[in-house]
C-alpha cells in the first residue's frame, strides 16, 4: 500500500511538471510570436517609423509639384453641386471653359498646401508606440495609413485649409467662382447656389495624400523590392510569414 502511494506521487510530479514545462514552452512561443521571432522591439518599431517615413516622404512630394494632383490618379475634380453651375454656364458667354478652368485652379491650390503634411506625418510617426508598431506590422495592407489618418487628420485639415483658400485666392479661382456663382444665379429658373469649394478641396487634397500614402504601404508590404536596406527586409519578412 504504502508502495503504491509513492509511485502516485511521483506519477503527479511528473505530470505535473511535463505540463509546467508545456506549458512554459506556449508561453515562450507566444512571446516569440509577439515580438516576431529574432525581431526586437526596437527593430520593428524602428523598421515601420522608416517605411512609413520613406512612404510619406515620396507621397508629399509627388503630390506638392506642378501637375503632382492635377495630373495624377488624384486629381481634384468640382462637388457635385459646382459641376450644376459650371454646366449651366457653358452657353453662356465668357463661361464656355469654366469647369476646365477652375479644376486646373483648384488642383493648383492643393498642390500648394501639400507641402504642409511632412512635419505633421513625421509628428505622428515618432510618437508611434510599440504596440502601435506591431499592430500595424502584424494588420491589413493599408493599417499603417488608416492609423496615420486617425492620428494626423484634424490636424492636417487646419493646416491645409487656410493654404487652399489663400492658393485658391492667388490663382482667382475664388474670384472666378464668385463671378459664376453670381452669373449662375441670375439665370431665370435656376436654384440659387455657393457650394463651399474651400472645404471640397481640403477634404480632396487630403483624400489624395491619404491614397498616395496607402499605395506606398501596400508596394513596401507587397514588393520586396521596395524594402532597400536590411532593417527594412528584416521587418516585413516577419508579415510575410
Amino acid at each position: 500500500m504504502k508502495k503504491l502511494k509513492i509511485l502516485f506521487l511521483l506519477s503527479t510530479f511528473f505530470t505535473v511538471s511535463i505540463q509546467a514545462q508545456g506549458f512554459k514552452g506556449m508561453l515562450n512561443k507566444a512571446k516569440s510570436a509577439v515580438t516576431g521571432g529574432g525581431l526586437s522591439q526596437a527593430d520593428a518599431g524602428n523598421g515601420l517609423k522608416q517605411a512609413l517615413d520613406l512612404g510619406v516622404d515620396e507621397a508629399v512630394s509627388f503630390l506638392s509639384v506642378t501637375d503632382g494632383y492635377y495630373k495624377s490618379p488624384y486629381k481634384i475634380l468640382l462637388p457635385k453641386e459646382a459641376q450644376a453651375v459650371t454646366n449651366k454656364l457653358k452657353l453662356v458667354p465668357g463661361f464656355k471653359d469654366v469647369e476646365a478652368n477652375l479644376v486646373e485652379k483648384i488642383n493648383r491650390a492643393a498642390e500648394d498646401a501639400a507641402s504642409k503634411a511632412k512635419p505633421i506625418f513625421v509628428s505622428a510617426i515618432k510618437k508611434m508606440s510599440f504596440k502601435d508598431a506591431m499592430n500595424i506590422l502584424m494588420g491589413e495592407n493599408d493599417s499603417a495609413t488608416r492609423y496615420l489618418e486617425k492620428a494626423t487628420y484634424d490636424q492636417l485639415y487646419s493646416e491645409f485649409k487656410p493654404v487652399i483658400v489663400k492658393s485658391l485666392k492667388e490663382v482667382n479661382a475664388s474670384s472666378y467662382w464668385n463671378s459664376a456663382v453670381t452669373k449662375y444665379n441670375k439665370i431665370p429658373f435656376t436654384k440659387k447656389t455657393n457650394p463651399d469649394l474651400d472645404d471640397h478641396v481640403t477634404r480632396q487634397a487630403l483624400s489624395g495624400m491619404f491614397g498616395l500614402v496607402e499605395k506606398k504601404e501596400e508596394g513596401i508590404r507587397g514588393d520586396e523590392s521596395l524594402r532597400t536596406n536590411d532593417l527594412l527586409k528584416k521587418v516585413f519578412a516577419e508579415q510575410d510569414k
